[in-house]
């Protein structure tokens, strides 16, 4: 049912604010985000906007990095802010675009934290799929 209407309906990929997203309440059926929700000043105030836009039922799909866990977590780690940093420096000759990206990965809340702050704003039916070691995480929950 949800593929047939998504079939008919078109899709609006939009660049803005998240804390002030552009659209009345209840417009969309679905709001995703990849690799930037990590960078709101504000996840509770994201995901209540997020729930505002959400017609109820609604699905989002947040995609970010993540902390690994686990037996390789420390040596993702290592690779992840040692080595990445120097490899993407060199390549793009741009030495603070990789070193940021680390530090903002540890400062984002890991897996089950930002499930947890998913369900105390609006949403139900987290689940959370892992890949890359746990490294790229998809947290999908509905909006109630």
């Amino acid at each position: 049912m949800r593929k047939a209407r998504a079939q008919q309906q078109p899709a609006i990929f939009s660049g803005a604010d998240a804390l002030s997203l552009p659209f009345a309440d209840a417009t969309f059926d679905l709001v995703t985000t990849a690799f930037g929700f990590r960078n709101l000043s504000n996840y509770e105030s994201g995901l209540r906007e997020f729930a505002r836009v959400l017609k109820p039922g609604g699905d989002l799909g947040i995609l970010e990095f993540s902390e690994p866990e686990g037996a390789l977590a420390g040596v993702f780690r290592f690779y992840f802010r040692q080595v990445l940093p120097r490899i993407g420096s060199a390549i793009s000759g741009d030495k603070q675009a990789y070193a940021y990206l680390p530090n903002s990965v540890a400062k984002f809340p890991g897996k089950r934290e930002l499930a947890e702050l998913m369900e105390q704003n609006e949403f139900a039916d987290v689940k959370i799929h892992a890949w890359n070691f746990g490294s790229v995480v998809l947290h999908h929950a509905r909006r109630i």
